[in-house]
């Protein structure tokens, strides 16, 4: 039977580190030894290049991760390669003042990196080392105090702020677990990163004293305890000196620069390496300027033209490649654009007109033009008024909110018409005289000079009066109703 490849089960990360926290003690423990037990040299020679090897596999690491907490590990790494740094440079001291011998990875970088000549190694020790104390170490330990701060002053806000996303339901609940981890988690990261520092700062003062305690323990031991000269006993013991010197400080400048690579890169969707060319290549202009002054010096006589010229040939090729990119980017951009309005649009147009059929008013009032007057919103105790009025009364007396109610005119109907509508059909009408009152009254009364009419709320008998004769209709004995009332009552017993 045939078994596929793709149906075998791998190996994982997980099952390749189960047993890694075993790993890490042996690790701890070999330290121990290092720092009390003499090592021979070829076992040293390895452990110096695991040392380089792990300094440089981190700076590696730093460069790629996208965010801090990728790494959040970080302090305790640079706590453990620092301590197997100094073990080793304990473990190196003992070999040089013991047998002037200190392998061969160090007697490489004491003849084979300097020269063999002790003052340009001094120079260059020197000159690493306060590269990393003075430049790298002292911001990074500045940069982490301030990041530490900010982020514990920033957490209740940030809590706060998940609290209400998850109140507004705009997350869920695991969300909100997660993201509360997540602060959490950059909280202790930062305060660890803070006093992490202080293990790069305190390195690189052990290497300067190891130094100098190497340079006076070789002069003693091999002029007294040897029979050397001064000279050969400074010779010897002071390269072996400045090659174990620059073995340490080269790893332990690698990892202050990982560590101030790390507490100073922001949280982005890509790597280091990745931002910088993207936000350094995306101008094409200024590319084009440094070209030019480039080009500029390379021209100035007395100035090297190859260096200013061939480097003003690359920011113009840059120049060119970048230019290039920009324009199909923007062309791209606004197809992209054109083609996601032109789907918007076509999806827009059916739902307008959906929404069109749907914008129907529960209930409403269109009156005709000469009933304008009286539903204009601007007039005080006008049939908008009324209207509010009557929503409460019906709240307090039904139980019952009653929907909005929309005044709006209609040139289709007579002008003294009204209708009364909802959800759109007609479900009563009448008519209204603007500037006259309505009387009503039965057969008893005497009768009135006036438009007779029916009241559309009751359906009585009526008489639309004008100004003049309403104190005579009510010394009648007729009810005088003004037209709003008269509207205001038919809606109610509509309603």
């Amino acid at each position: 039977m045939a078994v596929n490849k793709l149906d075998m089960p791998r190996p994982s990360l997980p099952l390749l580190f189960k047993h890694s926290e075993f790993g890490l003690a042996i690790g701890v423990l070999s330290i121990l030894v290092i720092l009390i037990i003499p090592l021979p040299t070829f076992l040293l020679d390895i452990l110096i290049t695991v040392n380089m090897s792990l300094s440089f596999l981190v700076l590696l690491v730093t460069l790629h991760v996208k965010q801090a907490l990728e790494i959040s590990s970080f302090p305790s790494l640079l706590l453990f390669v620092t301590l197997f740094r100094l073990a080793l440079n304990v473990a190196s001291t003992r070999l040089i003042l013991m047998n002037a011998n200190a392998g061969a990875v160090i007697a490489a970088f004491g003849h084979f990196v300097v020269g063999g000549n002790v003052v340009i190694g001094m120079v260059i020790f020197i000159i690493l080392t306060l590269i990393q104390f003075i430049v790298i170490t002292k911001g990074a330990t500045r940069v982490s105090e301030v990041a530490a701060r900010f982020t514990l002053d920033a957490m209740p806000g940030k809590q706060m702020s998940i609290d209400a996303d998850l109140n507004a339901g705009t997350i869920t609940e695991d969300e909100a677990r997660t993201r509360r981890e997540n602060i959490a988690q950059e909280a202790e990261f930062y305060g660890a990163m803070d006093g992490a520092s202080k293990f790069v700062s305190g390195d690189a003062i052990a290497g300067i004293v190891i130094t100098l305690v190497n340079i006076a323990g070789g002069m003693i031991i091999g002029g007294l305890m040897q029979g050397m000269g001064i000279s050969d006993a400074l010779s010897t013991y002071t390269i072996l000196t400045v090659g174990d010197g620059l073995v340490s400080q080269i790893p332990s400048l690698i990892n202050a620069t990982s560590a101030a690579l790390l507490i100073t890169k922001a949280s982005s969707k890509s790597s280091l390496g990745g931002e910088l060319a993207s936000q350094l290549f995306t101008i094409p202009r200024t590319l084009a300027f440094a070209s030019g002054i480039l080009g500029f010096f390379g021209l100035i006589p007395g100035m090297p033209k190859v260096p200013f010229i061939a480097m003003s040939i690359f920011f113009g090729f840059m120049f060119f490649i970048t230019r290039r990119a920009s324009a199909s980017e923007v062309m791209e951009k606004e197809e992209k654009e054109e083609q996601e309005a032109k789907r918007l649009k076509e999806l827009k147009e059916p739902e307008k007109e959906i929404e069109a059929l749907l914008q129907v008013d529960r209930m409403g009032v269109e009156v005709g033009y000469k009933l304008v007057p009286l539903v204009d919103p601007k007039k005080t105790g006008g049939v908008l008024s009324r209207i509010s009025a009557l929503r409460k009364q019906l709240a307090r007396d039904m139980g019952t909110i009653i929907s909005p109610i929309r005044l709006r005119d209609n040139l289709q109907l007579s002008p003294n018409e009204y209708h009364i509508k909802i959800k759109g059909e007609t479900v009563a009408r009448g008519e209204l005289m603007p500037d006259s009152y309505l009387a009503l009254g039965g057969d008893e009364q005497e009768p009135i000079e006036g438009i007779k009419t029916v009241d559309p709320a009751y359906g009585l008998p009526g008489v639309w009066v004008s100004e003049s004769k309403k104190e005579s209709a009510e010394s009648a004995g007729y009810t005088v109703i003004d037209p709003t009332s008269v509207l205001i009552t038919h809606l109610t017993e509509v309603i």
